[in-house]
């Protein structure tokens, strides 16, 4: 009669090549996981890199844009005044389209990224 093998005789005959595949299965989630944390990292760097070029872009053009209103108004105050009017208006359409403008697309950006398969170059 033939002896049915039981799984704790298995486990222990292939003992070596069960602790290297785990081993070698914890090194590829953490890879993957080293992968995709640097990816998401560095989209942010960028989203920052390119909030801050657009936050001075606005700065310089709301000067620009106050002082060509200024002279076409003849009154500092007038030129500054419609240039913070269009500022504000500009802020309120960007706080209320928040949503839809940033938060959205980010997240889009970051699940793409994320479940994006590695693809070797």
């Amino acid at each position: 009669m033939e002896k049915t093998p039981n799984i704790w005789e298995f486990l222990e005959g292939n003992k070596q090549q069960l602790n290297e595949y785990v081993e070698l299965r914890v090194q590829l989630f953490t890879l993957q996981f080293i992968r995709k944390s640097s990816t998401v990292t560095a989209l942010l760097i960028w989203l920052a890199v390119v909030g801050v070029l657009c936050f001075l872009i606005a700065i310089f053009s709301g000067i620009t844009l106050g002082f060509y209103l200024s002279l076409v108004f003849n009154s500092f105050v007038a030129g500054f005044g419609v240039t913070t009017a269009i500022i504000i208006f500009i802020a309120i359409v960007i706080i209320l389209l928040r949503k839809q403008l940033f938060i959205n697309p980010i997240i889009r950006i970051i699940i793409r990224e994320q479940t994006k398969e590695y693809d070797p170059e």
